[in-house]
């Protein structure tokens, strides 16, 4: 080899080395830190990313005045705004709704709010709601027909933005949240489920519901959308849970017309059936019957009145319009000719069938010629109150059909069968059992926990909890304000737990009060004392007992002048401690003692 090539192989080789020591092979690439802090930044992103925000303020371990807050960041959604009614101590009170206190302090937060059905548990409390923070309100046909019945009561149907949905259709509400209406069965037309889409994920709400293949409407639910949203990822899923302890499916409500058509057959009484106002489909089976069997119908009770003529307004309710008469033309009938809806299957004081059966109401007079079918279940309380009702209307000598002894009603609720049906479609990641007392909820955490969702992902919640969850976790994360709001007349929230307990008090044990005229330099009794009771004792036959008081009275008014007391406050306090003593002394009662001491 020469020399040139020689130096040239040499050059090339040490090129090639020094190449190759450039090479680097075991050195990692340069993008690799800045990959790490990315994805550093994406898990803080993912951490730091704000959570939906779930918090129920009725509903929950009761039943009624159903509302839920979904929260994100700085934007609020409402599903519901119901009323339950008073409890046996709420002595008074005409009706129960949900404190909104947290709703009031993030008004601004509010986008909107969604209904998912017209029954009173879920629309009753929207007058009040409003009153003190005006909101647009979403729903479908009949559910805003129901709900603008209750505005043009309170005056407030001008002011409110209300908003017609259709079963099927997506809103957006905000930035944050899109809703669709679900078409759901139930015990009312237009029902839906609503699936909230969050940056988080897609909540279910099914709202009341049942599994109804037959509906009388023909409109079944719409399970292949259920199922949809269900192989697309639902990240939870918040049930009704008023039968969840009741095996097996509920019945169709079209069996109770079947029922009803064969109490019709033959029937030459007068018919007058009870029934929930708001059952527009149990309605509309009465008036099926009706008609096949040549009957016209009247209509009582306020609430049955205002029901009925929204739904045949909007066409919920299909009949001939001949069909229905006036309450006060039932007397130009005879009886094998008629039918009358009414209010009052839950047996409440003041309602129309409960008037009859004491002989009280103006209009409707039971006869031994009546067959009066309840078709409804008592309400757990109620069952005492249906009872009386019913040994009324037999003790005037009506047929009286309940549920007892024919198929008159079925629920709206779904059964666990139903229930199972909606998880496995649904196949949720996180359970939330809503809209039911606390053993309902534990029956169907069982029943989800049976359909494979494990116990740590089902979440009983309370009022006033808040749930926040996003994609990979979900945990309880303190409180919110709520509590119940009592409504007596026209006053909300004035009637309190010392009203309350003053009421109980009163209707246990009665009023007494002592009037005393004092001479305001002397302290000496210048008039008096007089003792007047009210639901105590009868004054003219307890002669002896009031005397008895007035010596108390003076006894303990002459130690004040020997002492030289003139302060009001303390002879108060001092006259009602010693007379609760006597009186108790002598009676064993306690009654509500109230001095009313005079000066000149």
């Amino acid at each position: 080899m020469s020399k040139e090539k020689q130096e040239l192989t040499t050059q090339e080789n040490s090129t090639a080395v020094k190449t190759k020591k450039r090479r680097p092979y075991n050195r990692k690439p340069r993008t690799t830190k800045v990959n790490k802090e990315n994805e550093k930044k994406q898990e803080e992103s993912i951490f730091k990313k704000p959570k939906l925000k779930i918090i129920p303020l009725g509903g929950l371990h009761e039943v009624g005045k159903n509302i839920t807050v979904f929260e994100y960041e700085d934007e609020i959604i409402i599903v519901d705004c119901g009323l339950t009614f008073p409890e046996d101590d709420m002595l008074g009170v005409d009706l129960v709704i949900p404190d909104v206190t947290y709703l009031v302090k993030n008004q601004d937060k509010i986008k909107g709010m969604v209904i998912t059905h017209g029954h009173e548990d879920h629309i009753g409390g929207i007058p009040y709601f409003l009153k003190q923070i005006n909101v647009p309100i979403y729903a479908t046909k009949l559910t805003v027909g129901l709900i603008n019945n209750k505005l043009e009561e309170h005056k407030l149907l001008r002011s409110t933005k209300m908003h017609t949905i259709n079963q099927g259709q997506t809103i957006k509400l905000g930035k944050y949240f899109k809703v669709e209406f679900i078409r759901s069965s139930h015990s009312i037309p237009d029902s839906v489920m609503l699936a909230i889409t969050t940056p988080v994920g897609t909540i279910l709400h099914t709202g009341d519901f049942k599994v109804d293949y037959t509906p009388i409407d023909g409109h079944r639910m719409d399970f292949g959308r259920i199922a949809e949203l269900g192989n697309k990822g639902i990240l939870a899923l918040m049930s009704d849970s008023t039968n969840s302890e009741r095996k097996g499916f509920t019945m169709s409500e079209s069996s109770v017309g079947e029922v009803f058509d064969k109490l019709f057959t033959n029937c030459n009484k007068r018919i007058v059936v009870a029934t929930f106002a708001s059952n527009v489909h149990r309605i509309q089976q009465i008036v099926n019957s009706a008609i096949k069997f040549r009957r016209k119908i009247a209509i009582c009770g306020r609430s049955m009145v205002n029901i009925i003529n929204t739904a045949r307004e909007l066409g919920y309710i299909k009949c001939p319009d001949d069909i229905f008469i006036d309450i006060d033309m039932i007397g130009t009938y005879n009886d094998e000719q008629l039918v009358i809806i009414t209010t009052g299957s839950q047996g409440e004081a003041m309602s129309a069938l409960t008037r009859m059966a004491a002989g009280e109401h103006k209009k409707v007079k039971i006869t031994q010629n009546d067959l009066v079918i309840i078709s409804a279940t008592p309400i757990p309380g109620n069952e005492k109150y249906v009872s009386k009702v019913i040994d009324n209307l037999m003790q005037i000598g009506a047929d009286v059909v309940y549920s007892a002894l024919a198929d008159v009603h079925v629920s709206g609720h779904a059964c666990q069968e139903e229930q199972k049906l909606i998880i496995s479609l649904v196949r949720p990641k996180y359970f939330i059992p809503v809209h039911g007392e606390y053993h309902q909820l534990v029956a169907h955490s069982e029943t989800a926990e049976i359909m494979g969702v494990p116990r740590k992902d089902i979440f009983m919640m309370e009022n006033g909890k808040v749930l926040e969850l996003n994609e990979t976790e979900a945990k309880f994360a303190g409180m919110v304000p709520n509590g119940k709001i009592l409504v007596d007349g026209l006053g909300i929230g004035d009637v309190g737990s010392i009203v309350l307990r003053d009421r109980q008090h009163l209707s246990q044990d009665g009023l007494i009060i002592i009037v005393l005229t004092l001479n305001s330099s002397t302290g000496e009794v210048v008039a008096g004392p007089d003792v007047i009771s009210r639901g105590f004792v009868y004054v003219r036959e307890s002669e002896n007992l009031m005397e008895e008081v007035k010596l108390v009275v003076r006894s303990e008014v002459s130690n004040f002048e020997e002492k030289g007391i003139k302060d009001w406050a303390t002879i108060k306090t001092t006259l009602k401690d010693s007379l609760r003593d006597y009186i108790f002394s002598k009676t064993k009662r306690n009654p509500m003692i109230i001095p009313i001491i005079m000066e000149i």
